[in-house]
């Protein structure tokens, strides 16, 4: 028999399958069955080591460029540029390797989830083991906090209610109970019959005999999704991959017709090798990789302090691309706190809010909610069933203190509620009457009543009245609620017992709900109005999610939800093909839920997947942005994340990915800062060559440009203020070029106004006659032509609109890179000539030039 079909079959039956009695296995089944299955315990493929994912970060064709450039920058005696090159190289590698370790800890912590002890009965006696010893065949002894280690077959239940919320994700405890379920296909949740490792027992006791352990479990199946699941490189990081080939291929081009182009002209080979590889070192931005862990670096800070802590640094960026959010319901979307909605009293629906206190009837109604209730609740903490807890809050509204009431009205004796009546009853001294009261399912209730309350008085109920409460309670289930009915009646004795739960006098219904976050509908149609589909993924009931889902405007029409067993019927291409037509997936199990990430990648989106769970892990992990919850979340969830929200909240992930674009747009307009006053260098140095003139610059300037006053303006650029506006677009496509033909436009043209001043200020210089202030004309001009267009490249706006002092930090950087270039001019460092008044006075009007140009076009010219 399958292990996964054991709740279809009597319990009788499984034993006898499993050859086992009621008096557990003994010590040499035990040693049989330890041998035939092996321990209990979470297995793993074989890991890398340290070392090897240190070796592996050296593979990024952007890192070998630069370790190239490091072993160049050595040929050319400049032996501190290769240092720091290297250094930069190895400490990017370092947090790689860091970031890949301490992702793949998601299965120590799975590993964790597993129960340390185990009781169970074995030669007739309860003995207590360690949870790998638990074998198949065992018979565990279940009590009120006990954790659970292996998966099992209910063969004994006394109000057992255990919480499955990190296997299921449904928050509330599942009343558990032994008999058969006739159902082929019946989700995780509700094998109502089973028993499953990692959860936990919330009340009562119980038995159940193991039907599988270790890696046949859910948590194990779940273990091997994550250790398959494999996660994705980030757009940038595709972006940067192919821009580094395409940059090393452009710049091997350029520098083999510079080197050609000058033995043509009867320059010394030696020189000319020289030259040209000094160009290709101030071709490559050096300081790339580690300005964009900078800035990435800024707006993770950024991040924590509106509640998204970002594990995975260059993970920020892919929020930018997000067209797909796959949310969980409970606690993300919802408050993860039932409360009451509604009420019926007197064949009236009334909101929560608008109870009559001065109403007897409604007075009545809440004393007898808070008097057949065993919850408390403090200002820091609150003790009993969920849906008790909810009935507290409803009487706190209107002042009613739960302790108070229980004090006043004293309570006799009490029938517990249990999965099998689905009722629980209290006797309580009601001034000179002794009542019993009783709450409970609708329709367990309803047979059970014999009269009515109104406002009228006690009479006899109806048929019709029984229809309408009917009909009310079908209307509130259809709205995602949980109902639950409340009636009463007066007895003779302070004791009683289950015959006298009949005869009632019904008084009213409470449905409640746990209700979405007040924030959830903005945050939402924030992300429609971006291009983001919101998508709910739950393990609760599609009636409840697809309620909730068109509470906060991720479902249109009831046809968009669908369920764990429709799914489980469909191939994955048919998945793929409908993925787009739901909105809300319902009851779904670890491999539903990466199967449904895997569906939406396919189609070209960009997934963010959230959740709290063991059973989220998997999904987390194959998502292109996973988000665990930082309150509610299990180790297992956040060590399989991209992302935590110390908030539990859906609108941090909307304020996140807002994050995300602007990220990526200040990393764009810092790469474009880099690439532009590159190809003006470049432009100049074969304007020189085509000409047979002398070289514009020795490369002791180009080290200095590179190195010096490049890093210092592309990070602040990269810290420049978010804008709104990036939420009015669309996400931008994944497979989309860093180097795009638009973007690639800008920065030739860009770079070609730089050349354009850098040339002039060249050609002057050389109408004195001294190659040497020539070049230290065209240098100065150069690099000072690339501080100003730092401003140009904090945004396509113009200055006038992003606020010319929004961004100091850009003004700190220029004042640096100006300071040490005057500093260079003024002492004559690096290769350099005095140049008199008039000459610098050139180098700074002519540097100017390139910013006012730009931004006069944009101000007129740029829609």
């Amino acid at each position: 028999m399958n292990a996964t079909e054991f709740y279809r079959e009597p319990v009788q039956k499984v034993m006898n399958e499993l050859e086992v009695n009621h008096l557990g296995l003994t010590d040499y089944e035990v040693r049989t069955r330890q041998k035939q299955y092996g321990y209990n315990e979470i297995e793993e493929s074989e890991r890398k080591s340290a070392i090897q994912i240190f070796l592996e970060q050296f593979k990024d064709f952007l890192v070998i460029i630069l370790m190239v450039a490091a072993v160049i920058s050595v040929f050319l005696g400049e032996v501190q540029s290769s240092i720091v090159i290297l250094v930069v190289v190895i400490l990017n590698a370092i947090l790689g390797t860091v970031q890949q370790i301490k992702a793949e800890k998601s299965l120590d912590s799975l590993k964790e989830m597993a129960a340390p002890v185990a009781k169970v009965l074995r030669n007739g006696q309860v003995t207590e083991i360690p949870s790998k010893e638990v074998v198949v065949g065992d018979i565990l002894v279940l009590d009120a906090g006990d954790y659970i280690s292996a998966d099992g077959r209910i063969i004994e239940s006394h109000s057992l209610q255990i919480n499955e919320s990190s296997l299921t994700g449904e928050s509330l405890p599942i009343e558990k109970m032994t008999q058969v379920i006739n159902e082929r296909e019946v989700a995780l949740g509700d094998k109502i019959n089973m028993v499953f490792s990692g959860s936990f027992v919330t009340n009562g006791r119980g038995k159940a005999i193991v039907t599988s352990i270790g890696m046949n479990t859910e948590i194990g199946k779940i273990a091997n999704l994550l250790d398959s699941a494999k996660e994705k490189k980030t757009p940038l990081q595709v972006s940067l991959e192919q821009f580094g080939k395409r940059l090393a291929i452009g710049i091997i081009i350029i520098c083999l017709i510079i080197f050609g182009l000058d033995i043509l002209r009867g320059r010394e080979l030696v020189d000319s090798f020289m030259f040209a590889v000094s160009l290709a070192v101030a071709a490559i931005p050096e300081a790339l990789s580690s300005i964009v862990t900078i800035v990435l670096a800024f707006g993770t800070q950024k991040m924590a302090k509106e509640n998204a802590i970002v594990r995975k640094l260059h993970a920020v960026e892919s929020l930018g691309s997000i067209s797909v959010i796959c949310s969980d319901k409970t606690g993300t979307l919802t408050q993860n706190k039932m409360t009451v909605q509604k009420v019926l009293i007197n064949d009236e629906v009334i909101q929560h809010d608008q109870l009559q206190i001065s109403n007897e009837l409604h007075h009545t109604f809440l004393h007898m909610a808070l008097l057949c209730n065993n919850s408390v609740t403090f200002s820091d903490r609150e003790i009993g069933d969920p849906t008790e807890i909810a009935l507290v809050h409803l009487g706190n509204e209107y002042n009613i203190d739960e302790l108070h009431i229980r004090k006043q009205f004293e309570r006799f004796d009490e029938i517990p509620f249990d999965s099998n009546r689905k009722l629980m009853s209290t006797v309580n001294r009601v001034g000179n009457r002794t009542i019993m009261i009783t709450k409970g399912a609708v329709d367990v209730l309803l047979p059970r009543l014999v009269k009515i309350r109104t406002s009228q008085g006690v009479s006899n109920i109806t048929f019709k009245q029984l229809e309408i409460i009917k009909q009310i309670n079908s209307n509130f289930s259809n709205e995602g609620l949980r109902v639950l009915a409340l009636a009463y009646k007066e007895v003779n004795s302070t004791k009683i017992g289950k015959k006298d739960e009949n005869g009632l006098i019904f008084i009213g219904l409470v449905a409640m709900m746990d209700p979405p976050r007040e924030e959830s509908k903005q945050a939402v149609a924030d992300c429609i109005k971006a291009g983001i589909k919101p998508v709910m993924i739950t393990g609760d009931h599609k009636i409840t999610a697809a309620a909730i889902a068109k509470q906060i405007g991720i479902l249109k029409d009831p046809s968009e939800a669908i369920e764990g067993k429709e799914i489980e019927n469909l191939s994955d291409k048919e998945l793929r093909e409908q993925v787009e037509n739901y909105s809300v997936y319902a009851r779904v199990s670890p491999e539903h839920k990466i199967r449904i990430v895997k569906a939406w990648q396919e189609k070209g989106n960009v997934v963010a997947m959230t959740g709290d769970g063991v059973n989220d892990g998997p999904a987390l992990k194959q998502a292109d942005i996973g988000v665990a919850m930082g309150i509610m979340g299990t180790e297992v969830a956040k060590d399989a994340s991209s992302m935590i929200l110390t908030d539990d909240n859906f609108s941090t992930i909307v304020k996140a990915i807002s994050n995300g674009r602007s990220l990526y747009e200040n990393i764009k307009n810092a790469i474009k800062f880099l690439l532009s006053g590159n190809a003006g260098a470049i432009l100049v140095v074969l304007y020189a060559t085509l000409f047979a003139l002398p070289s514009p610059f020795a490369p002791v300037h180009l080290l200095f440009i590179n190195l010096l006053t490049d890093s210092l303006p592309a990070i602040a650029i990269g810290l420049e203020p978010h804008s709104k506006k990036v939420m009015e677009e669309k996400p931008r496509k994944i497979h989309e070029p860093l180097l795009n033909k638009s973007f690639v436009t800008q920065i030739g043209l860009e770079g070609l106004l730089i050349a354009a001043v850098t040339i002039i200020a060249f050609q002057r210089g050389l109408a004195t006659g001294d190659t040497m202030v020539a070049s230290t004309m065209a240098f100065a001009t150069l690099c000072l032509s690339r501080l100003f267009h730092g401003f140009n490249c904090r945004s396509r706006e113009s200055l006038f609109k992003i606020g010319l002092f929004s961004n100091l930090s850009v003004w700190i950087a220029f004042l640096i890179g100006f300071v040490l270039l005057n500093v260079v001019l003024i002492v004559g460092l690096f290769d350099v000539a005095m140049l008199d008044q008039l000459q610098l006075l050139t180098i700074y009007g002519l540097a100017i030039v390139p910013l006012i140009i730009i931004q006069l076009h944009r101000l007129f010219f740029k829609k």
